[in-house]
């Protein structure tokens, strides 16, 4: 922390401090730049994730808002002073949370605010001095022990209590919520359909590996060891998620589907049933969370002849790995991150593959994502300089959704010109390439449309070696027996065909299980309103409908990647414990419903 950051910091904190006090919600916008400015709160204010733009926002924000809820007995614990803007991080409380914010301060004014719920000042999580004492010592014991207990908590639900929360999807991102909500006392239970927990990693085909690193990845309270490896294989992260449920002492049924969903608005809880290892029961929770994945039911393209092709035709998600395929023609409809996979895991497999890419693709090498865009917060240099997952995750989550794209766009320019060489040998294997709508890269097309990009391990080299046959652009026009030809007459020998054509919104889910109604109440899951490619608007200046009311009382997203998973569980986990707690919750600008698909 240098002297004149934080001396900085202090003076602008002081200002802020006083505007507080006084209870004036214009005084406290006027703080902020003129010209532009951003808060965004994660609960702590709003019960929301919201961000306000430009000081009228802020104002009408506060002015909405309890004043009780107003950061208050702010505590720096970091400042530094770069390219003209001190950034500085400090703790905070209000009546509610205890808290942690960034601010980053220019010409007197402040740019950009961040108020993050960290504890229910009430309902703090049992860690440290707070921790069970787990024995029960004396002649009066209870005779059962702790995996009696267990097992009886595990098979009460649906007969003698019911969780306050049901989770349904057993990945990362449910698993993450349901550890919160155990710390925080939260009664949860997660079901998946898959016989173990993992299995959604395990099952899938057999050369995958993450392309994220681990200083990424880490799951909430368990890091990863430190000496495991910077991009995890799939089966190894199956292993890892089957024993944190373990270790973290989930309530978790496996080999469980939910069938159907009705909320009973005299009651105000779910009829959820599910069917248990071929057994139904029925479940009365009082709030549901679909926590499956980012992304909803694949699209599978009506391609005609489909039903005269007499070869294996099936969608990314249900590809099996490209074993069976030695010798074969494979062509995968597709050019992003799976499609890419899928190419090399078949190429591996001694497979005759050909992409079909039909629209550009951005492409980003791994090393070069790690040095000029994640390195900086995730990485083991990152670690040694002081900041940890949380605080990376914090950082991040500071800059506005609205300015993402300025800071990306600088690292992304820089990796173009450090791999100028690499873009032009797929140019001149004709692949069609791009670096977002606005040259903003590969988080941006992330959080806009979660589909559009890879991150290369490999496959692109195949593909400008012509190891991967390319036939860019194309378009399927139909299936024959042994075949696939596009629109241009061109007719490609198949004893395989891929539909790596990605997925629909989230909401598909809800109306998979609840109702069609349910789902266009709820509206498009994820995207910011952009207005790019897949992404339209209006703006949202937040992911849609994630980790956050619906507009269905009750009904929670629960999705994203491990990253997202781990830090936004946070907040999802506190909205949660407060409403088991009776506290008063009032949301700040609940977000409307746009775009039913």
């Amino acid at each position: 922390m240098t002297t004149d950051a934080h001396h900085v910091a202090r003076e602008w904190l002081d200002r802020f401090a006083a505007a507080v006090t006084s209870g004036d919600a214009q005084q406290v916008a006027d703080l902020f730049d003129a010209q532009e400015c951003y808060w965004r709160d994660l609960i702590a204010m709003t019960w929301n994730l919201h961000t306000a733009e430009g000081r009228d926002a802020i104002a009408a924000m506060l002015g909405a808002v309890d004043p009780g809820s107003w950061p208050r007995d702010i505590a720096v614990t970091a400042a530094e002073v770069a390219d003209g803007v001190t950034t500085v991080q400090f703790t905070f409380e209000n009546d509610t949370f205890t808290g942690k914010g960034i601010a980053r301060l220019r010409e007197g004014g402040c740019w950009t605010f961040l108020t993050s719920a960290q504890e229910l000042l009430e309902h703090r999580e049992p860690r440290g001095r707070r921790r069970i004492l787990g024995a029960e010592h004396g002649i009066n014991v209870n005779a059962d022990n702790w995996l009696d207990r267990r097992t009886k908590r595990l098979e009460s639900f649906g007969l003698d209590e019911q969780p306050y929360v049901l989770i349904v999807g057993g990945g990362q991102g449910g698993i993450s919520l349901a550890s919160r909500l155990r710390r925080l006392g939260v009664p949860a239970l997660v079901i998946d359909k898959h016989p173990r927990p993992g299995d959604q990693w395990r099952n899938r085909y057999h050369s995958l590996c993450l392309h994220d690193p681990v200083w990424y990845d880490h799951l909430p309270y368990l890091p990863f060891p430190d000496d495991w490896p910077v991009f995890s294989p799939k089966d190894k992260i199956g292993d890892w998620l089957e024993s944190y449920v373990k270790i973290m002492e989930l309530d978790y049924w496996s080999n469980t589907s939910a069938t159907d969903a009705v909320f009973d608005e005299p009651t105000g809880t779910w009829r959820v049933t599910v069917e248990r290892e071929g057994q139904e029961r029925v479940l009365r929770p009082t709030h549901l969370v679909l926590a499956t994945g980012m992304s909803g039911i694949p699209n599978m393209p009506d391609i005609p002849g489909a039903d005269v092709f007499t070869g294996d035709l099936h969608h990314s998600s249900a590809h099996p790995g490209g074993e069976r395929y030695r010798g074969k023609k494979a062509v995968v409809i597709g050019s992003n991150n799976s499609a890419h996979d899928i190419c090399a895991d078949l190429w591996e497999n001694g497979a005759d593959v050909t992409m079909l890419q039909r629209s550009t693709t951005h492409i980003v090498r791994s090393d070069s994502l790690m040095e000029h865009v994640l390195g900086p917060l995730y990485s083991e240099e990152a670690v040694e300089a002081g900041v940890d997952h949380d605080t990376a995750d914090l950082i991040f989550a500071s800059i506005p959704y609205r300015i993402l794209p300025d800071f990306q766009r600088p690292a992304f320019d820089a990796i173009r010109e450090q791999d100028q060489e690499f873009y032009d040998a797929l140019e001149q294997a004709g692949f069609m390439l791009d670096f977002g709508a606005d040259d903003s890269g590969l988080f941006l097309k992330y959080l806009r449309r979660g589909s559009g990009y890879y991150i290369d391990i490999g496959a692109s080299d195949l593909v400008a070696k012509g190891e991967i046959k390319l036939v860019s652009p194309a378009r399927v026009k139909e299936l024959r027996a042994r075949s696939v030809v596009l629109d241009d007459g061109t007719e490609l020998e198949a004893d395989l065909v891929v539909a790596a054509t990605g997925y629909g919104s989230m909401n598909g889910w809800a109306a998979q299980l609840i109702s069609q109604d349910v789902a266009d109440a709820v509206g498009k899951c994820w995207g910011l309103g952009s207005d790019t490619p897949k992404d339209p608007g209006p703006w949202e200046g937040e992911l849609r409908n994630m980790w956050k009311p619906t507009q269905v009382p009750n009904l929670w997203f629960m999705g994203g990647n491990l990253h997202q998973a781990r830090h936004y569980s946070r907040y999802l986990s506190l909205q949660l414990k407060a409403r088991l707690e009776g506290l008063d919750t009032p949301v700040y600008e609940l977000a409307p419903s746009h775009h039913k698909e």
